[in-house]
């Protein structure tokens, strides 16, 4: 069965494992922390790292551990330490098969949330997101690239032209966004759009942000405090939309099949786009 555990709000923010002094910061900013022990924790730090974590007392509802992949070496002494904890989801680095999913869930109890950030991830994101404890999916544009032998997954400004846009994402990191969102879409998991490595530009992470929501992406993983409030704007719906869902919502109670609101068409897609946005609404709100 799948794990419930979902994140209370859009905006979940790293922070490095071997610095627990940060921990609290971290949880008084964002929605959630996600409390690294792969990238952002160089390998000899691992084993303090890990004692921080099982040390630490952040509230699991808004807890979120990054662990090595599987293949790795850190794997093993990762899920030791976070079945020392209260925590109850893990975020599996680099994942790559349903089985490596299926494993962590069994080996820690915990939701997973699948990492798809290697070509093979990509292409497996279907039976990744089918797995037995998978509950959300994130996917990852740098890893990708690199694993690719590419240099970068965006465009830049001498190469933006025509239809192409710097500071947009390239079209194989673009399919692994879609790949990812359809996948956890068929299978009813929640989906995480990827960080946004620019901090500096505040006007290219709220339109990613804003294409997240309208793609239904439930939250957005920050890699700077500061990148908190824009994500939290982008995912918060405005009056006007709040306004139209509860109305839609009213109607479809006296109402049965397709209706008419105000010129517009109502039926059932119409009707879960309401219930998206009151759910953005509420999480907002917290």
């Amino acid at each position: 069965m799948t794990p419930a555990w979902i994140p209370p709000g859009p905006a979940l923010l790293f922070c490095p494992a071997d610095r627990p002094e940060r921990y609290g910061k971290a949880a008084e900013r964002a929605d959630v922390v996600i409390v690294d022990l792969e990238d952002a924790v160089a390998p000899d730090a691992r084993p303090a790292a890990r004692e921080a974590l099982v040390a630490s007392d952040l509230d699991p509802e808004r807890t979120i551990v990054r662990v090595n992949p599987s293949d790795s070496d850190d794997h093993a002494a990762d899920l030791e330490a976070l079945a020392g904890t209260g925590y109850r989801c893990v975020m599996l680095a680099k994942t790559e098969s349903a089985a490596q999913v299926a494993d962590v869930h069994a080996a820690t109890g915990a939701a997973v949330l699948a990492l798809v950030e290697t070509p093979l991830g990509v292409i497996r994101a279907a039976e990744i997101a089918a797995a037995p404890g998978c509950a959300g999916m994130m996917w990852g544009a740098e890893d990708l690239l690199a694993a690719m032998g590419g240099s970068t997954s965006r465009f830049s400004g001498i190469e933006a032209g025509g239809p192409r846009v710097a500071g947009e994402y390239r079209d194989v990191p673009r399919h692994a966004r879609a790949q990812v969102a359809l996948a956890a879409a068929a299978f009813g998991r929640w989906a995480v759009d990827s960080v946004h490595l620019d901090i500096a530009d505040e006007a290219g992470q709220r339109a990613e942000a804003l294409d997240a929501v309208a793609l239904g992406f439930v939250a957005t993983a920050c890699i700077h405090p500061s990148q908190v409030a824009v994500v939290r704007q982008a995912y918060a719906p405005d009056d006007d939309e709040v306004a139209w869902a509860r109305k839609v919502l009213d109607a479809a109670r006296s109402n049965q099949g397709v209706f008419r609101l105000d010129g517009r068409m109502v039926d059932g897609p119409v009707f879960r786009q309401a219930e998206a946005t009151m759910r953005r609404a509420a999480a907002s709100a917290t």
